[in-house]
């Protein structure tokens, strides 16, 4: 009976209001791509004032075998005719693992409805594929590494959840020591020193715990975010406005710490930092949580496979106690180094003298070198250079290094002049510039499907934003070696600039189920991804040349 007034429905709705309809293919876009070596997604783009039924979607295919297709989290929606049933709206990307020896056809059936009242008949969509990299060898089990590809995270988060939460923790601690970890131990070691002679390793013990912990929870909670808006938040962040403001208040503590006013970390901020001597006040607690919870926002760890998978699941999945709890271990094992860090500086550090003075100069030089981390992405090179260079030339001299009488700070402070020089004299050389990578750029998924019709060579895509630190590192510092210039020459070198963040961007990192960059993906010389070979941050020359023999064959 419910089908049958669902069918009337159909017939009076549609002759009511079909001049003002889109036709159904216009109003539920689909496509269909071959991702990996044994899966496809495919894809609705759901026009607005339109929804998908979840439960009315089927899959088959000719020559092929399908496995049970992994279905993102729906929104609950009530039906007149059928009751409960969950739609999409805006769009999906649907992964269906596949078996299949060289091409084959996949059909899905999909039925949807507009707000207006009317829905449509089911609709039949057809695309004809060919698994990526087929008759290459498939992995049976995804890689975890620091270096696995985001989609091998995302397997790899529906195994057993303490060896998720395990293997989670440990790839945080290897992150730890990547270059995006190190802003944040100035800011640690600064409040562990602002803590002057009340200091001791129990206390520094607790603030870093404190630290740790907030930060952790904050990456957590800003990842589940980021799941569900579909980009990174720190994406909204960077901008010259609010990074000059967040830039601002490190020279405000770098100033505090080298006594220009009495307030202490995190400036201002709080008025009961040191409330008690002995124990931690309610006051100090919140203020150390505060930093942790400025850190993991501002100064984050970059954009990482294991976070780009894990936020790939979850948006999946809809599953967000194990994706938030594995993104909360992830942060864990980035924060055990600085809890150590926190440790040994509560053991080592002096409690009192002339010894202090110069400690808290030398942290609050530290914090300065953080705000120019920050601001440093929105700097042309030129400024950036002279800016390090004058950074350290000024510390340099500022405390002391070269009037001591220890041999050995005379000899820091030497290279660190040298060094400081080095750089102010690099910014006027020019020679950077010359030596840039020759991108292809596209700025839209039209233009990019373009440039894949069959280019004859393998291609490599990089997503790119003028903010991104590890997209500038991966420049500078891999993709600027002459042995990964000399590989790169065999490959079609395309490029998405996504700084804008406008509509263009987001469905380009839509389309490969990225959040932000950095993100690199390779295709063959027919114009299909080839799988496992996703480079999401930041790889060191040697890594990267492994990668590229892999897509080139060299």
């Amino acid at each position: 009976m419910k089908t049958l007034l669902f069918l009337l429905a159909l017939l009076v709705g549609g002759s009511a209001g079909a001049a003002d309809l889109l036709e159904p293919e216009q109003a539920f876009r689909f496509s269909a791509r071959a991702v990996e070596a044994g899966a496809v997604e495919v894809r609705f783009a759901i026009a607005d004032g339109y929804y998908l039924y979840r439960d009315r979607l089927r899959f088959s295919a000719e020559r092929a075998r399908l496995g049970q297709p992994e279905l993102p989290a729906a929104i609950p929606h009530k039906d007149e005719f059928f009751g409960e049933m969950p739609i999409y709206r805006g769009g999906v990307n649907i992964r269906v693992p596949v078996q299949a020896d060289g091409r084959f056809e996949l059909k899905v059936i999909s039925q949807g409805c507009a707000d207006a009242g009317v829905c449509y008949v089911p609709m039949e969509s057809k695309a004809t594929l060919q698994l990526a990299g087929a008759g290459a060898p498939i992995r049976d089990e995804p890689r975890f590494s620091l270096y696995a590809s985001d989609l091998d995270i995302a397997h790899l988060l529906q195994g057993n959840l303490a060896l998720v939460l395990g293997g989670f923790l440990v790839l945080g601690l290897l992150l730890a020591f990547t270059p995006c970890m190190l802003p944040m131990i100035p800011i640690l070691s600064g409040i562990i020193a602002g803590e002057g002679t009340r200091l001791n390793k129990s206390r520094a013990l607790g603030l870093s715990l404190i630290y740790v912990f907030s930060m952790a929870l904050t990456y957590a909670l800003a990842g589940i975010g980021a799941a569900y808006a579909g980009s990174l938040i720190a994406s909204y962040l960077q901008n010259v406005w609010v990074l000059g403001a967040f830039a601002l208040i490190f020279v405000a503590l770098a100033l505090s710490m080298f006594g220009l006013y009495e307030l202490r970390l995190p400036g201002f901020l709080h008025q009961r930092l040191y409330a008690s001597q002995e124990r931690l006040q309610g006051g100090r607690i919140a203020s150390v949580a505060a930093m942790g919870v400025f850190s993991a926002v501002i100064v984050s760890p970059c954009v990482s496979a294991p976070l780009a998978g894990t936020l790939l699941q979850i948006s999946r999945s809809g599953d967000v106690v194990l994706g938030g709890a594995a993104l909360f271990a992830l942060a864990i094992g980035m924060g055990l180094p600085l809890i150590a860090v926190g440790v040994s500086e509560g053991a080592l550090l002096p409690k009192a003298g002339a010894w202090m003075v110069t400690v808290r100069k030398f942290f609050g030089a530290l914090l300065l070198g953080v705000a120019l981390w920050i601001i440093a992405p929105m700097l042309p090179s030129t400024v950036e250079s002279l800016a390090w260079g004058a950074l350290i030339v000024g510390s340099a001299i500022y405390l002391g290094v070269l009037r001591t009488r220890s041999r050995w700070w005379q000899a820091i402070g030497a290279v660190a002049l040298v060094l400081g020089v080095a750089l102010l004299v690099s910014a006027f050389t020019g020679r950077e510039s010359a030596g840039r990578t020759a991108w292809t750029r596209v700025a839209s998924v039209a233009e990019l499907d373009q440039r894949l019709v069959s280019p004859g060579r393998p291609v490599m895509l990089d997503f790119y934003a003028d903010w991104c630190v590890s997209c500038k590192e991966m420049e500078k510092l891999t993709l600027s070696d002459p042995r990964v210039r000399a590989e790169l020459d065999r490959l079609l070198l395309l490029q998405a600039d996504v700084t804008a963040a406008n509509e263009a961007d987001r469905a380009l990192l839509k389309r490969f189920s990225l959040f932000g960059p950095p993100g690199i993906i390779f295709f063959d010389a027919q114009g299909r991804e080839i799988p496992g070979l996703r480079v999401i941050g930041y790889q060191p020359p040697e890594r990267f040349l492994k990668t590229l023999a892999a897509v080139t064959g060299h």
